[in-house]
């Protein structure tokens, strides 16, 4: 690992060169470049300074404890030693992190996708509950975030309900969120007072530019058709909603939330991009099964990641075995507790598996 990072060190010192030199800042797709690639690597470098400079006390302390006699010099030198060795083990752990191969989508945007399951119309109000719980957690965020399509129900609840989030960093905190979220509640449906079991099905997809994902038009069978649903005096009016169908997989995509044509179209592109790029990943994934085996939730649709249990105030991910009991800040959007442990139980577990 030393020599992986003194080699690390010298391409960042001849980065830093090169970014005060006047000809890479006149250019600026190289400039931008070698910014970004500066910027990746400073984490890593500002504790590997830290890591030498530990094992030059620790060399320096155990240099003394070897060759002096002096009790109260070698007193100091064993605390140094000590200390050192401690900062040392430390610092180790948290650069084996940080040398963990990154998720390529990490820095991408998203695109979420909520559709109920189980459980009627109770399963179509929590999955407004979700989207209002990712809305608050964005909005903390400052990330900004946009409705592409909703299939709304007379409740106030929706049968599927997509959404892009844009901001740094959002597929990095919101990609464990993929899978079954079941409810245990009293649904507002329920005279009884009974409890019922429902479940919504979350799919986070990461935003895939042109540059990455070049579709064919003539793969693609474009309709158009009048709105439905709850939307105001336009609707059923103007054929302002788009299906867009990829012939070679039969991935369909709906959007109406526009009153646009042309801005239904984009945003239904901007769907169907995404499922493809998220189709090839997990094609390019399959191939890999042992790394997919190292990962926290593989983000399969049919997996169950989490239980909200209302009557106990609890919430469960079951996939690391955490279970809270402040459900309704959770609800509200507090969820960073939640995807720190995972994230941590996902390097965890690939850290043992480069062991």
């Amino acid at each position: 690992m030393f020599d992986k990072l003194l080699a690390m060190q010298a391409h960042f010192d001849e980065i830093s060169q090169k970014l005060s030199d006047p000809e890479v800042i006149a250019d600026r797709t190289q400039y931008a470049s070698l910014m970004k690639e500066h910027k990746t690597l400073t984490p890593i470098m500002e504790v590997f300074a830290q890591y030498k400079s530990a094992r030059e006390e620790f060399a320096e302390a155990k240099g003394i404890l070897d060759s002096e006699s002096d009790p109260e010099l070698c007193e100091m030198a064993q605390m140094q030693y000590d200390d050192s060795k401690d900062r040392i083990a430390a610092l180790e752990q948290e650069l084996k992190l940080l040398l963990l191969p990154k998720d390529p989508n990490d820095d991408k945007s998203v695109i979420i996708e909520i559709r109920s399951g189980v459980g009627g119309e109770e399963a179509s109000l929590f999955a407004n509950s979700v989207f209002r719980m990712y809305s608050m957690y964005a909005e903390a965020h400052r990330w900004k975030l946009e409705i592409l399509n909703a299939s709304p129900t007379e409740l106030g609840g929706y049968k599927e309900i997509s959404f892009s989030v844009e901001g740094e960093g959002a597929y990095s905190r919101l990609k464990y969120e993929s899978g079954v979220h079941r409810v245990q509640r009293v649904p507002e449906t329920e005279s009884q007072g009974r409890i019922q079991t429902s479940a919504v099905t979350v799919a986070v997809l990461p935003e895939a530019d042109e540059v990455e994902l070049e579709i064919n038009p003539t793969d693609l069978k474009i309709d158009v058709f009048r709105s439905s649903g709850a939307g105001g005096q336009h609707i059923n009016k103007t054929e302002s909603a788009v299906r867009i169908t990829h012939l070679p997989t039969g991935l369909v995509v709906e959007c109406q939330d526009e009153r646009s044509q042309h801005k239904n179209k984009d945003k239904a592109m901007k769907v169907l991009r995404a499922r493809l790029f998220e189709e090839m990943q997990r094609e390019q994934n399959d191939r890999i099964a042992s790394e997919r085996k190292s990962q926290v939730g593989s983000g399969d649709r049919s997996e169950r990641i989490r239980t909200y249990n209302f009557p106990q105030g609890r919430m469960t991910d079951h996939r690391i075995s955490l279970t809270l009991y402040r459900l309704e800040a959770i609800m509200n959007g507090d969820l960073d507790e939640i995807i720190d442990a995972l994230a941590t139980a996902d390097q965890a577990a690939k850290l043992a598996g480069q062991e």
